[in-house]
């Protein structure tokens, strides 16, 4: 047991050492006879084995110097991998906070184009309803239909006149009409009925009998209403005197188009000028 704790803490190269020679001592013992001659052999054993050991030696000490050499470049690998590490860290860590903030940037855009959204909804409503009022954008509800014609054999002083349509609408209106056209003309405030001559016009566009009238407002009432405002009652008066042919309808569903875009320009405005602070009205004395 201690003998083979002695070889344990022994080192290799000694132990190699060792081993060889005994090994050496053993052949030679075992061969008998004082002759020189084995002498000599046993002299060139012990210098094979002498130079097998050198050379092991110098096998293990290039060794020993290849693994240190190794293990100074795996050293030098392992601190730029390292490096290489925190680098791409310190770099994904930037990249974090560019996406944190481009994401901040993005909610705050997402905001603003909701909000905007909204008010071009909204604007686009108003417009609507601004197009319906003014005339100038198409409306579609339930309303009455008017038909109106000359009577058969009419001369020129029973024909319709301008104004006939004019109390004809005028009486809608009243009744609670929100959009009244004539064959296919929209009404407006830039528009009107007018006449050059015998010939009728409508937003300075011809139109001739039989004439359809569309009015959108409450089919229930527009009719009765009609009836009973002062410029239907004329319009009836006229109708029954002249022999007008004229028939109202209610209709569910009535589709009035818009007036021409020509009327919504501008043709005279001036800008209203300030009055100084102190000759606003209603200001103290």
């Amino acid at each position: 047991m201690p003998e083979s704790l002695d070889r344990a803490r022994t080192p290799l190269l000694t132990l190699i050492t060792q081993e060889a020679l005994d090994r050496d001592y053993q052949v030679a013992a075992s061969k008998a006879g004082p002759a020189r001659a084995e002498t000599g052999v046993r002299r060139g054993y012990r210098v094979g084995v002498v130079v097998v050991v050198g050379v092991f030696a110098m096998l293990v000490t290039v060794a020993g110097v290849q693994t240190s050499q190794n293990a100074d470049v795996d050293d030098a690998s392992r601190a730029s991998l390292i490096e290489r590490i925190e680098a791409r860290r310190a770099n994904v860590r930037r990249l974090q906070d560019e996406l944190a903030q481009l994401r901040a940037a993005n909610a705050a855009a997402e905001d603003t184009l909701r909000t905007l959204g909204r008010r071009v909804s909204d604007l686009q409503s108003r417009r609507i309803a601004l197009g319906g009022l003014t005339g100038f954008g198409p409306v579609t509800g339930p309303g009455v239909r008017v038909t109106l014609d000359n009577p058969p054999y009419a001369g020129p002083n029973e024909q319709l006149r301008d104004s006939d349509l004019a109390l004809l609408v005028d009486g809608l209106w009243a009744a609670g009409a929100e959009a009244i056209s004539i064959n296919g003309q929209r009404l407006n405030s830039h528009g009107g009925i007018t006449n050059v001559g015998e010939a009728i016009e409508v937003n300075g566009m011809g139109v001739a009998p039989p004439f359809t009238v569309l009015a959108i407002g409450d089919r229930k009432t527009l009719a009765s209403k009609f009836a009973e405002s002062q410029a239907g009652l004329r319009f009836l008066s006229l109708a029954q005197q002249y022999g007008f042919e004229q028939k109202m309808d209610n209709v569910d569903d009535l589709h009035l188009p818009a007036a021409p875009g020509a009327l919504a320009r501008l043709r005279s405005a001036e800008q209203k000028k300030k009055k100084p602070q102190g000759q606003q009205g209603g200001d103290a004395p």
